[in-house]
């Protein structure tokens, strides 16, 4: 029997259209397309590979199932349950698509609280033409510390556009032994305490992982310079939006550049819509041209590497969610 690719539902005109594609590439795989989860339910008996979410109840009968590739980068809370990391399935994602995007978000952000763009903004809205003082409101780059917590390929990507900036660029990463370009001192998770007393800018890169979840504290945020500024473009659960709230109350750290949050969308009425000196987007950092011909691509080589047992790109440790 072929090789079976399952594409599982929800579909959409670009999933239809990548397994027309799938099926010219790689005409060893026979690709179906399920676009009920009653078409799901009897597809994935047969298939040895699927692409997009599976929901416990398809994967008990999933026996001949060996790869998995993920819809998202990092998908929703969930998607790794106790069942996908018990089964024998390889899970692979699509990280390292992002970014040359997300790394220009990430220093959207950081040129903004450097020239001040945090205090003028708000005075544009009022019509208000009041300058900062010149020996104030200016963080010169060339004299400041980045330190990026999660040097994956994004936050690899943040730190070359760092350096490019004069910056001196610090990191903290689980997986990473060797520094990559820019990056002049790099740590395991446990110095982030120590590091962050240094920063003038703290930029999360991290997914949301058991270990990840809520670990930006109270705590850390009163650890930072009070000049600093926080930027999360990683994960909305791995910073506690309450904890973010009170120390920029309290002057603890100077401001806060979000494009992730711990609910979304952000209510109206949460408090950081108004609060002097952060700057919020719409979980956009990753939005740009080419993604989803960057996905096709991934997907098309793991299925050729699958069928020559070849090791699949992005590789998902389970347990861990990334």
């Amino acid at each position: 029997m072929p090789t079976t690719l399952l594409m599982l539902p929800p579909q959409t005109t670009t999933t239809r259209a990548w397994a027309t594609r799938l099926a010219g590439a790689v005409p060893q795989i026979a690709v179906v397309v399920a676009e009920t989860e009653h078409d799901a339910a009897r597809a994935v008996r047969h298939a040895d590979a699927a692409f997009g979410t599976l929901p416990d109840a398809l994967l008990r009968d999933a026996g001949k199932l060996r790869w998995l590739q993920a819809p998202q980068a990092a998908p929703p809370a969930g998607y790794y349950s106790s069942a996908l990391i018990a089964h024998p399935v390889v899970v692979t994602n699509f990280r390292e698509i992002y970014s040359d995007h997300i790394g220009a978000h990430i220093m959207a952000f950081v040129l903004a609280f450097a020239r001040g763009f945090h205090h003028y903004l708000p005075r544009q809205l009022r019509r208000e033409w009041r300058r900062e003082p010149n020996d104030s409101g200016v963080i010169h780059l060339p004299e400041a510390n980045a330190l990026i917590v999660g040097v994956g390929g994004i936050g690899a990507e943040a730190a070359r556009l760092c350096a490019a900036f004069g910056m001196y660029v610090m990191g903290v990463d689980a997986r990473r032994r060797e520094a990559p370009p820019g990056v002049l001192k790099l740590d395991g998770p446990d110095a982030l305490d120590s590091l962050l007393p240094l920063a003038d800018f703290v930029i999360l890169t991290v997914p949301h992982t058991p270990e990840t979840e809520g670990f930006m504290h109270r705590a850390r945020f009163q650890r930072m310079k009070r000049t600093a500024f926080f930027i999360n473009i990683g994960r909305g659960m791995t910073t506690r939006l309450d904890d973010l709230v009170a120390a920029l109350r309290a002057g603890e750290i100077a401001g806060a550049g979000l494009d992730v949050f711990e609910q979304e969308p952000l209510p109206p009425d949460h408090p950081l819509w108004t609060m002097n000196g952060v700057l919020i987007t719409p979980h956009t950092a990753g939005h740009g041209p080419h993604l989803d011909e960057r996905r096709f691509e991934i997907l098309r080589d793991n299925c050729r590497r699958f069928l020559t047992d070849q090791p699949l790109r992005n590789v998902v440790d389970k347990a861990r969610w990334f």
